[in-house]
């Protein structure tokens, strides 16, 4: 990182406790920075999501089979398998799952222009994300499902 902020660091107290009594749908969310994967996986628990974190596309499918997520957020440039990659394969594996790819390199696009001619559309979020945005956006897509998360509202 270069040491400017494009967006506004929130801390996590500003983010609503989750309601453990409810339904919490489970997220996976997957990027090789670990500061990355592990503050959006944060910010997703303490808003009613049961939300695991992981680093890679290998590490990402080994949790997905243990435990199926409901939405996968991946980023986009991943080592090894890309982010893209991996949300083809878990969406083969469970065709039900939602899928939300996000980077913060331009070059993405023409991997999702890849991605779009075989058939596969997903939706793009660009980095950095406010946790607002961020939380707006997985529960429009969980809702599509029919999916309810009260919290993430």
């Amino acid at each position: 990182m270069n040491g400017k902020r494009t967006s506004p660091v929130v801390p996590l107290d500003q983010v609503p406790p989750a309601d453990t009594s409810a339904y919490r749908p489970v997220v996976l969310v997957v990027d090789d920075e670990s500061a990355i994967a592990d503050t959006l996986t944060e910010i997703l628990s303490r808003s009613g999501y049961a939300a695991m974190a992981a680093y890679d596309g290998n590490d990402a499918l080994e949790s997905a089979l243990l435990t199926p997520p409901e939405l996968l957020i991946t980023d986009v440039v991943l080592p090894g398998m890309s982010g893209i990659e991996l949300a083809i394969t878990v969406r083969r594996i469970f065709p039900d799952c939602k899928i939300l790819l996000f980077s913060g390199q331009a070059s993405t696009a023409d991997l999702l222009a890849s991605a779009r001619r075989e058939g596969h559309h997903f939706t793009l979020l660009s980095k950095p994300v406010h946790p607002r945005d961020l939380l707006a956006c997985v529960s429009d897509t969980l809702k599509q499902r029919g999916a309810q998360v009260g919290a993430a509202s």
